[in-house]
């Protein structure tokens, strides 16, 4: 028959070889090894054809076995590999008509293409470097069950929380975990940042498709920041498309932002509603105890002794995110190498009177941006918390509330209770209202800028 595809066709030949081997090479590392090499080793692909893969299996009990555990993954492989959905038919097979064989898996893994990309996970960033606490134990638990179970229980994790808090550290976690148990495992990480700039240029050099296939033949996709592409119409429709590609077809998901999905207000509703269907797991600000264990890990990863007590005492007296109080442990140690001195409490309370005390990082008090706000726009504080709908007190009101979660990222029940115990939607509509205003208001903009840089000189 013309239309009948037999190991004689040379690229149907290569399509098989190469999904085939790729398929169980990433399916490997999440089976017991006595069972893949009892189970799926023997499995020979025969057929490639109307978007149907036929595999042989060399007995009754392996093929009841296999469909049972493993189809729909192998399934979901094959059709990541191919471009297209795929069906796998498991098919009885003699083991003297396999005269045909082609390579063995382990043998044509060298003919799989190259990676989809070269990123190494940072050598300081793994889970056994994290340290644990009750401000960020959700994130890590999901973020361990996603290393150990790719596109199972939670996809997609969306993590959340400030800067500096470990959300990136995690994200390596997880790469470095997977590619512990696999060297080859297929993923990417991206920064938002960088996918909008790579699909601009991709757009410009017409190699759109190219573009497509690096981020889309995944087994996990980890994207940091994704808040920056708020606003970018485009890349949010690129981002959209990718994500339900790779989630049709089980592959895990892992993204991280500075707020929850819910107050990504400038971002497609498709993709918000999207990032909340899997776990959604913020990381806090740590409380001080856990900042004591983050510098006593830090220092012993540094080789730096540390006592207790200097450590306890920075993690009191250091204000700021979890950089900036590592950051107090670097100059701790600096000062202490220059001077060839010891890292005493005597030193800690130098460099924190020198560097710390004058609250340039200290973050002001809502009623504080009130104030500013207040006398800016000249409505009084009590106006902004009172019951009046009048639009210069609105837009005040709505300002300061935009302001208040920028910079101190309190809770909008926090935030509500102290403009006159204001609903939490109520907060959430003037943050949002705020935030497409400025996207062509210009001097509304500059009008923020200005208050956050008198307000917190660090925002």
């Amino acid at each position: 028959m013309k239309d009948q595809l037999t190991f004689e066709d040379d690229d149907r030949t290569v399509v098989l070889q190469r999904s085939w081997a790729s398929a169980i090479r990433r399916l490997q590392p999440e089976i017991p090894s006595a069972w893949f090499e009892r189970f799926i080793r023997p499995l020979k692909p025969i057929r490639y054809e109307m978007s149907t893969f036929e595999i042989g299996v060399p007995g009754k009990f392996v093929q009841e076995w296999v469909r049972e555990r493993y189809l729909s993954t192998i399934q979901s492989f094959l059709s990541d590999e191919v471009g297209e959905p795929i069906t796998v038919e498991l098919i009885l097979e003699a083991r003297e008509k396999t005269q045909h064989k082609i390579e063995t898996p382990s043998a044509a893994v060298s003919v799989v293409a190259t990676d989809v990309q070269s990123f190494k996970p940072s050598p300081k960033f793994s889970f056994e470097t994290f340290v644990t606490g009750q401000s960020n134990r959700y994130a890590v638990a999901g973020a361990k069950a996603v290393a150990a179970n790719p596109g199972g229980k939670y996809n997609p994790l969306f993590i959340y929380g400030p800067s500096g808090l470990g959300k990136t550290h995690l994200l390596h976690s997880i790469a470095r975990e997977l590619l512990s148990q696999s060297s080859r495992f297929p993923l990417v990480y991206i920064t938002a940042q960088q996918f909008a700039e790579e699909f601009v240029t991709a757009l410009q050099n017409n190699k759109i498709e190219q573009f497509r296939r690096a981020q889309r033949s995944v087994g996990i996709w980890l994207v940091d920041d994704i808040q920056l592409i708020a606003g970018r119409d485009k890349t949010q429709e690129e981002i959209f498309h990718t994500f339900n590609y790779l989630h049709s077809l089980g592959k895990q998901i892992v993204l991280t932002s500075d707020r929850p999905p819910r107050d990504l207000y400038l971002m497609d509703e498709r993709l918000r509603s999207r990032f909340e269907s899997g776990l959604v797991a913020d990381i806090q600000m740590p409380d001080t105890e856990t900042r004591c264990a983050i510098l006593l890990s830090k220092a012993s990863q540094e080789g730096i002794e540390l006592d207790m007590s200097v450590a306890m005492f920075l993690a009191e007296s250091v204000p700021g995110n979890i950089r900036v109080l590592e950051g107090a442990l670097t100059k701790l140690a600096a000062v202490a190498s220059v001077d060839s001195a010891t890292m005493s409490m005597d030193l800690a309370l130098r460099i924190v009177d020198q560097h710390y005390r004058a609250g340039v990082l200290a973050k002001p008090s809502v009623e504080t941006i009130m104030e500013a706000v207040g006398t800016h726009f000249r409505i009084s504080t009590d106006e902004m918390k009172g019951p009046s709908r009048k639009a210069p007190i609105v837009q005040a009101r709505h300002v300061a509330v935009f302001l208040s979660r920028e910079i101190r990222g309190d809770s909008w029940k926090h935030i509500g209770g102290i403009f006159g115990d204001r609903d939490h939607t109520s907060m959430m509509h003037g943050y949002q209202k705020i935030s497409e205003l400025m996207h062509y208001d210009r001097e509304l903009r500059g009008t923020i800028k200005m208050l956050m840089r008198n307000l917190y000189p660090e925002g």
